[in-house]
């Protein structure tokens, strides 16, 4: 699918069998990583050849601001706040416009901002620390740790003869892994976006009412047919949040407690978390313009309310002087100022391309990490040029992931860079994240 397809979409909507042996895990992660090489035509159509070791130049930089600058004068978003660093060092870090168009108070590195699918990037790199741990494997079964699971079954559209189309439901040709849930091919999805049936049974099902945790949650998706069997299809939605229930279930604790002990705290990521309780912090809160203020995803996200779920698929906030520090750590590939969060062959394992041609997984219209990317283990990675026209920016072996709210992350190891744009913006954010990458990469040059 295309990048100009995809952001099309997003305008209009939210996109966020056995035990495999030590040896095989290394054979699985090399075999992916094979083929990260150069491109020798792409010069003269785009700048994600640019030759490693190359440098910003800050006169370029200043169309950065310029741009961002004409969103805040135009209306078109309250504000926003973007880092670039390279070599650990900040090249630009600039904020615009204010926190929220009532208070105008002005952004800062401590402004709170929802981060929505966002969010996945954290809980992924979290369940990997399980992984790790060897509290969880990615060839377990969903239902080792949900016993309802056992028990899904796959809506199958059928089309009679006058037009009028109905939902058969099989059994899974196999077991749904932990795998299937963190490369999004569990065949869970939303019911925000699309008309499909099971996705029309989703929204029929009203999942988000009354107050419920993450078990319950769990026990409601379980109740609903599956969007296409496991490992079928790349397949958006909610399966972060069944890994979310996995996670509490292997680690015996609530996940915000596991987030904390395996991320948030040795990272310093102070800000980070589910809810904004603290008077003082309320203030902090980044707002959309008043006309660009519902984010679309099916269920109202406000972080004052406290509520017994934690949406591990979309529900965190965070502060760019939290989000710098985590983006930093994976561009170093793990770790960050003497702590190791990943482990160098877990990360691997983490930016391994998982939905490539090989690996039987289909990508269809609703393919969200667009033209030339695969996905991992809950991160996009760039795997070839693409042949969206012009060719969309960046290096072989990026990360990246963004979500509903507009916030967009880019980590680049080939030219040791990261950046970060945190804004709250349902509507314009997709032309805005595409505007920006495409500045940043033409102003490197070698």
């Amino acid at each position: 699918m295309r990048d100009d397809a995809v952001s099309t979409l997003r305008r209009t909507m939210f996109r966020g069998g056995g035990m495999i042996s030590q040896s095989g895990l290394r054979a699985l992660v090399c075999g992916a990583l094979v083929s990260l090489g150069a491109m020798s035509s792409a010069h003269a159509e785009g700048t994600y050849e640019i030759p490693a070791g190359a440098h910003f130049n800050q006169d370029k930089l200043a169309k950065v601001s310029e741009f961002f600058k004409n969103e805040v004068a135009t209306g078109k978003i309250a504000g926003a706040t973007v880092l670039i660093k390279q070599h650990g060092k900040p090249v630009y870090h600039e904020a615009f416009g204010v926190q929220d168009v009532v208070s105008k108070a002005p952004i800062t590195d401590k402004t709170i901002f929802r981060l929505f699918s966002m969010t996945k990037a954290i809980t992924s790199v979290v369940a990997m620390r399980l992984i790790e741990d060897g509290k969880v494997k990615l060839d377990d079964p969903v239902s080792k740790y949900i016993p309802s699971f056992a028990n899904v079954k796959v809506g199958v559209e059928k089309k009679a003869e006058d037009g009028t189309k109905s939902l058969e439901l099989v059994p899974p040709n196999r077991p749904m892994t932990v795998l299937d849930l963190m490369r999004h091919t569990s065949g869970i999805t939303y019911g925000f976006y699309g008309d499909s049936l099971v996705r029309k049974a989703y929204r029929e099902a009203n999942i988000y009412a009354g107050d419920f945790d993450l078990a319950e949650f769990a026990e409601r998706i379980a109740k609903l047919p599956l969007h296409n069997q496991p490992g079928a299809l790349w397949q958006y939605g909610h399966s972060t949040d069944v890994l979310a229930r996995v996670m509490e279930i292997a680690a015996g604790k609530p996940l915000i407690d596991i987030m904390r002990e395996k991320l948030l705290d040795p990272l310093g990521m102070v800000d980070t978390g589910f809810f904004v309780t603290a008077p003082e912090k309320q203030k902090l809160l980044a707002q959309p313009v008043p006309n660009d203020s519902d984010f679309r995803v099916g269920r109202i996200n406000d972080p004052t309310v406290v509520k017994k779920i934690q949406f591990a698929s979309g529900g965190m906030v965070t502060t760019m002087a939290d989000y710098e520090r985590f983006a930093q750590m994976l561009l170093n590939g793990g770790s960050l100022n003497g702590k190791t969060i990943l482990k160098p062959e877990t990360f691997k394992l983490m930016v391994t391309d998982r939905v490539g041609p090989k690996s039987g997984v289909d990508r269809d219209y609703f393919y969200f990490p667009g033209d030339g990317f695969g996905f991992g283990l809950g991160l996009a990675v760039r795997t070839d040029p693409g042949n969206a026209k012009p060719p969309p920016p960046g290096d072989l072996g990026e990360l990246k992931w963004d979500g509903a709210s507009g916030c967009y992350f880019v980590i680049d190891p080939k030219q040791d860079m990261f950046f970060v744009l945190l804004e709250q913006t349902p509507t314009e954010r997709q032309r805005v994240q595409r505007t920006l990458k495409q500045l940043v990469y033409e102003s490197m040059e070698k």
